[in-house]
């Protein structure tokens, strides 16, 4: 018996597997609308992906809404995209800062004590 997927599960895998991006957030926004609780009708995706290099964004947006076809029909009301390639995002945002050092500083993540 499979789990039922939720559909921002979907819209992650879809996006995921056709644009292999470098980075991709789906965020559920319905709560910020007059509709029921726990509702998937509002979404917000920001993606990041060499695949949109030479596209321009009304290509690029096409492009999701084409993947996203049958959500669209069925199941979201709005869609905002943020679709962005490498270089567009770095110009942006710049580089993703480091994550902090575990308490132990040792550089060590994840490593198993020695025996």
């Amino acid at each position: 018996m499979s789990k039922s997927r939720s559909i921002q599960d979907i819209i992650e895998n879809k996006l995921a597997t056709e644009f292999k991006p470098l980075h991709l957030q789906v965020l559920n926004e319905s709560s910020n609308h007059n509709v029921p609780a726990g509702s998937e009708s509002h979404f917000k995706v920001i993606l990041v992906s060499d695949d949109f290099e030479g596209d321009r964004l009304l290509q690029r947006h096409r492009r999701i809404n084409k993947i996203l076809a049958d959500e669209l029909e069925h199941h979201i009301h709005a869609l905002a995209l943020h679709t962005y390639t490498a270089k567009e995002w770095k110009d942006k945002h710049g580089d993703a800062p480091m994550s902090p050092q575990c308490q132990g500083g040792d550089g060590q993540v994840g490593s198993a004590p020695e025996q």
